[in-house]
This record gives structure tokens, C-alpha cells and sequence, in this order.
């Protein structure tokens, strides 16, 4: 059974250095044609998918599609969910990085970025950029809608995901391609693959590189090979 994840092409943030988070950007059109690529290497490996999993953020969902259009499997079943959804990076969302670092000091910016279990400064509940004003989270518990998050708990909001939706399909014998984002994917990849705490300080996810994880039926993982280059096909 094959696991596939990748993280969605350049966004409009990436490119302008801001905290996305949650907020809801456009890909550039470097995003885009990392999104392509990635549809081509994974086609030019003739992967073929079962299942397809995303976020409901429109830089997830349109990567998502340009890849399957790339590999010609437009028709596959997707399912579209909050629990795949960025780190939610709270107050800090729409600031500039490098600003931010400026302002607050760089190594307190750091540690809201790449370790394990540092929040973010948190938003108010009345504050507009919190998903409980967003329509599409109608349907979630309020309870369970950030107003930031760890990587720490941002595993806790992936893990049910994994749990009762992509892992049994992969026991029976599906292979699943997950289109994600950068910490959703750091996450997810750090339980599978037992990183630990302090390693996953290091550990990043390029944009629009396939990964292609192999399990045996019991879900140990067998081989990880990453797609990167460019391929024509």
C-alpha cells in the first residue's frame, strides 16, 4: 500500500514571507507549476491512487487538482477536511516573519515556528481571523477550532484523520495521496516515522515534492522515497 504526501505549491504568503496559518491564500503561479510537477513525477512513477485527501484551504485544494489533472485521475474521490488544515499560527497570521522577528526577537520567533510544543500568541474569539466566524467550520465543534496551535496539537487535530479515515484504507489495500500543508505534513510525518521531539526542529517539507511512503499490513513503514526534480510528461 502506498501513502502519498505533498505539500501544496508556493502560496501568495510563501512568496511575501507572512504567517498563513488558517487564512485562506492563493497559490502564485511558481505554486502552480509546482503543483504540475509534482502531478508529472507522480505520473511518470504510474502511481495510481484509490483515495485523495486535503484541507479546506483553497492553496491545499487547487494543488490537489492541478496534480490529478497532471496524472489524468481527475475522477478520484476526495475528501476535504478541517483536520488537514495548517497550523493554525493564531495573532501571528498576515505578519511578516522577518518583521515579526525583528519586533519580538528571533529567537522567541524561532521557537513559535519549529518546535514541538511552543503556542503562538492566540486569537480572541472576537477577533475576525478566528475560524469560528468562518462559514466552512459550521459543522466542527467550536471547541475543537483553534485560535492557534502547537505542532504538538496540531498532531492531536491530524492524528483522528489518520486514524479513522487514511489508515484503513491503506489496511485494505488503498493507496492514498495526501495534499497538504507544511506543519500538517511535519506532524504527520513525525508520528510516522517516530521523529522525535528535538529532531523535528530540523525537519522541514518543500513545497510540491511528492513523498511515497510503502507499509506492510501492519502499517510499518517499508520505503520513503522522495520525488524531487523536474520531469516532462
Amino acid at each position: 500500500m502506498k501513502l502519498v504526501v505533498v505539500r501544496h505549491g508556493e502560496s501568495e504568503f510563501n512568496e511575501s514571507n507572512l504567517f498563513s496559518g488558517w487564512e485562506d491564500v492563493e497559490l502564485t503561479e511558481n505554486g502552480i507549476e509546482e503543483a504540475k510537477n509534482a502531478g508529472q513525477k507522480l505520473a511518470q512513477q504510474q502511481i495510481t491512487f484509490d483515495y485523495a485527501f486535503t484541507s479546506v484551504l483553497k492553496r491545499s485544494i487547487k494543488s490537489l487538482n492541478y496534480i490529478l489533472e497532471e496524472m489524468n485521475q481527475e475522477w478520484l474521490p476526495v475528501n476535504k477536511t478541517w483536520r488537514l488544515n495548517e497550523r493554525s499560527y493564531g495573532a501571528l497570521q498576515r505578519l511578516n516573519k522577518a518583521e515579526t522577528a525583528d519586533k519580538l526577537g528571533k529567537e522567541l520567533v524561532s521557537r513559535w515556528r519549529k518546535s514541538y510544543d511552543a503556542l503562538p500568541p492566540m486569537l480572541e474569539l472576537t477577533d475576525p481571523r478566528h475560524p469560528i466566524h468562518d462559514r466552512r467550520y459550521s459543522n466542527v465543534d467550536p471547541r475543537f477550532l483553534p485560535g492557534g496551535e502547537s505542532l504538538k496539537t496540531t498532531l492531536d487535530r491530524v492524528l483522528p484523520c489518520w486514524a479513522d479515515e487514511i489508515a484503513p484504507l491503506l489496511l485494505n489495500g488503498k493507496n492514498v495521496l495526501v495534499v497538504s500543508h507544511r506543519n500538517t505534513l511535519r506532524a504527520l510525518v513525525k508520528y510516522l516515522e517516530q521523529i522525535s521531539d528535538e529532531e523535528i526542529v530540523q525537519f522541514d517539507v518543500p513545497t510540491g515534492v511528492p513523498v511515497v511512503y510503502e507499509f506492510d499490513q501492519e502499517l510499518n513503514i517499508v520505503s520513503k522515497q522522495e520525488l524531487a526534480g523536474e520531469y516532462n510528461v
